[in-house]
């Protein structure tokens, strides 16, 4: 039977082989925190990249600015799906080469039209992969099917391979005893992202670098998981934040009742704080959290809540 994606990625980390990239270590930002407490709060929220994980810049990008690194990631995905034999044969090096398709192939998914106005269309890695796939497929490309899969599921662990290799990631601080110490007192807990279909999985597999966990379904409530590559629209679109807050009001949560934490305020708090969620802001990494002092003063933007520490949502929650 083939691999899982979370089985994928325990493979893919218990070879000695291959060499991950890391996230650059946190730069303290200066920020006085606000942590009055939230009395009505039943539900938190986050944001995954930057918030939960750190990862460079607060974000998971498709093209990394830093050339050296989609050259380094191209070449560990063309040598471990060994894609090279069913290239086409251009002058100059494959990941070159791959590089401008796989350019291409991201231009022509972000012109496709969302299907309400107002949303900004998301990229899915996954079928991006699928279509380059599909390509190499035409020249005789072969793969262990009963390992990676169907193409889907090939494309779901390409995909995932080629965004570790281009951006390592990791639990942000203290947030694997946080999500467990919220859970524990009773309150709904899950995620509203800019995401991948993988990015669950590696959440999950960061969190239980800090300490053993099974599943994400132990501090996350089942179905309040909304990510926006899943959905094919990114922050700010108006239907993510309406989809997401959706799986709440299912169990029971009206939107006023929820905390929502970010690392972001132009297209993340600013946005979602129109549906009547309360909101903070983490800024405690200089790399993540890139605020300015018009956005903390502005009373249509500004967070209710301001944290230095993920630690002191039990402070604004009393739990």
């Amino acid at each position: 039977m083939a691999k899982s994606i979370a089985e994928y990625i325990t493979w893919l980390d218990e070879r000695q082989d291959l060499i991950w990239p890391k996230p650059p270590a946190p730069r303290p930002l200066k920020a006085t925190p606000y942590l009055k407490p939230l009395p009505g709060v039943r539900a938190v929220a986050y944001e995954v990249y930057g918030t939960l994980l750190r990862i460079d810049g607060g974000r998971l990008q498709h093209i990394h600015p830093q050339q050296l690194r989609m050259q380094i990631a191209l070449e560990k995905t063309i040598e471990e799906f060994r894609m090279w034999y069913s290239m086409s044969r251009k002058p100059g090096q494959p990941w070159e080469y791959l590089l401008q398709q796989y350019t291409t192939l991201i231009e022509e998914d972000r012109l496709k039209p969302t299907k309400r106005k107002g949303d900004a269309r998301e990229v899915s890695s996954p079928h991006i992969w699928r279509r380059w796939i599909d390509r190499l497929v035409k020249n005789e490309y072969q793969y262990e099917e009963s390992f990676y899969g169907d193409p889907d599921d090939l494309a779901l662990k390409v995909a995932y391979f080629f965004h570790a290799s281009l951006q390592g990631t990791a639990a942000a601080e203290h947030a694997r005893d946080v999500l467990a110490q919220v859970s524990s007192a009773g309150l709904l807990q899950g995620v509203i992202c800019d995401g991948q279909p993988f990015t669950p999985a590696q959440l999950l597999r960061d969190l239980q670098r800090e300490s053993p966990m099974t599943s994400l379904s132990e501090v996350l409530s089942p179905g309040c998981t909304t990510v926006s590559a899943e959905m094919g629209v990114c922050k700010p679109s108006p239907s993510l934040f309406a989809t997401g807050l959706a799986a709440f009001t299912k169990r029971g949560v009206d939107p006023g009742e929820i905390l929502y934490v970010s690392h972001r305020i132009d297209d993340d708090i600013a946005a979602i704080r129109s549906f009547g969620v309360r909101t903070a802001l983490l800024a405690t990494d200089a790399e993540c959290c890139r605020v300015t002092a018009d956005e903390l003063r502005d009373p249509d933007r500004k967070p209710d809540r301001l944290l230095t520490d993920l630690r002191q949502i039990s402070q604004i929650l009393r739990i």
